[in-house]
């Protein structure tokens, strides 16, 4: 990391400015906020599971659980908005999609209450396509992994 990328670093975003930067809404937006944020490097995404979201309802009844799925697109939620930040006024009007997804695990149960960690690291970047490595935690414990590409288009 150089001198220019911890100048440009943020403290953290919060949801309203990461719906600037997104085009997620409700209820598929899987970050709350973003921090510790190292421009064209790292950060970690915040999401608050909440036994109101619609995905408990059949995941299982009785027995809520985060879908995996979910977890997963909560770290490349996390990646898009590191994309967006780090390329400032340069990714208006892009989207950020999913090109592949590679050793997905899945450690421990996300349930409500728990508040996830996503931790994203770009691995590299290429053109407009960059790869990153993502981890959610709950306290210490890795609840997932996972190694995706993504590509930023205009639309």
């Amino acid at each position: 990391m150089d001198a220019r990328q911890i100048e440009q670093s943020a403290t953290s975003l919060d949801v309203t400015q990461l719906m600037k930067m997104l085009p997620h809404r409700y209820p598929m937006l899987m970050v709350d906020r973003l921090e510790e944020i190292v421009v064209d490097h790292s950060a970690i995404g915040i999401k608050n599971v909440s036994v109101n979201e619609p995905c408990f309802q059949g995941h299982f009844p009785g027995k809520p659980i985060m879908p995996g799925v979910l977890i997963i697109e909560s770290m490349a939620q996390t990646a898009a908005a590191l994309v967006v930040y780090s390329l400032g006024g340069t990714s208006e009007g892009k989207l950020v999609y999913f090109m592949s997804i590679e050793n997905a695990r899945f450690r421990r149960l996300v349930v409500p209450g728990d508040t996830l960690r996503v931790h994203v690291e770009k691995i590299h970047k290429r053109s407009n396509v960059w790869k990153f490595r993502g981890e959610a935690k709950v306290g210490d414990a890795i609840c997932a992994e996972a190694t995706y590409t993504a590509m930023i288009v205009d639309e």
